[in-house]
């Protein structure tokens, strides 16, 4: 039997040995039964009523045996088959390097909450993040360096999303998303300002400190599909990278690209933006 069921070949060899394998069993166990309750003697002469029950009860006993054994393997293939099934689904919603969602899985999860949460009449805040001037480390330290730089940054991500049941995925590249659900704008801004703050770190690699700083775009939910949201929220991240990054933009309700503003100056800072409330914290 091969121990890979590939080709048509195989699946022909697999069976025809199970089918000779079953033929023997029978054949071995109806000649045991027959010879111990009818005997060795061939021209004896026997009731047509003993044959009958000795042939019905080798029958069952036989079927039920090989239907059980069948029914069991069969049984432990599809709990492998499911499990490998599964495994290969998260496989390929979760980005292995830092463990968090990928797009494929976000867009999914995002999907079911965005749903959920229109069910339950609440808010939804979208966050577009990514680091500041990676590029910039990629070629300075080099890429293996920008890899324990993003797992970093993923696991800082991961350990404040979970407790407070943010969705949160590696968009792509050094980018990351993240959705927000039951949040206010004050809330959600809050939330962006403390990943800004802790984001902002120098993360060990191979004896060096490599300095890293992020960027936030936080947007409400307005209606429509998902991607609207995420440009929304998308928008915002720009318009942090155009104040002088290291910063967190929020656009509010329906409001469109953020308007123009002074690059931040030092210090943290929230003000009104062109006399609106988009709320800017700069330079953390």
């Amino acid at each position: 039997m091969p121990n890979q069921i590939v080709t048509q070949r195989d699946v022909i060899r697999y069976t025809a040995g199970r089918v000779v394998a079953a033929a023997g069993i029978t054949a071995i166990v109806t000649i045991i039964f027959l010879i111990s309750d009818l005997g060795t003697d061939l021209h004896a002469t026997v009731e047509v009523g003993a044959v009958v029950k000795a042939s019905l009860m080798v029958a069952l006993g036989v079927s039920t045996t090989l239907s059980g054994a069948m029914a069991y393997r069969s049984a432990r293939l599809m709990r492998q088959l499911t499990s490998t099934r599964a495994e290969l689904m998260r496989m390929s919603r979760t980005d292995p390097l830092t463990g968090l969602l990928n797009r494929r899985g976000f867009d999914d999860a995002a999907a079911s909450v965005l749903a959920e949460a229109a069910d339950a009449g609440q808010r939804v805040v979208a966050l577009m993040c990514d680091i500041d001037r990676f590029k910039a480390i990629n070629d300075h330290y080099g890429h293996n360096i920008g890899d324990r730089v993003l797992a970093e940054i993923g696991g800082i991500l991961r350990d404040f999303a979970a407790p407070r049941g943010m969705l949160i995925a590696r968009h792509g590249g050094e980018e990351f998303a993240g959705l927000m659900v039951g949040v206010s704008d004050a809330q959600a801004n809050d939330y962006a300002m403390t990943l800004c703050r802790m984001c902002a770190t120098d993360v060990p690699c191979d004896g060096r400190l490599v300095p890293v700083t992020m960027s936030f775009g936080v947007a409400a939910y307005a209606g429509g599909e998902l991607p609207a949201l995420m440009r929304r929220a998308d928008l915002a991240l720009y318009r942090a990278k155009d104040l002088g990054r290291n910063c967190v933009v929020q656009l509010e309700g329906s409001e469109g690209v953020p308007a123009a503003a002074t690059t931040p100056s030092g210090g943290v800072r929230e003000t009104e933006v062109a006399g609106d409330h988009r709320l800017v914290a700069g330079d953390l």
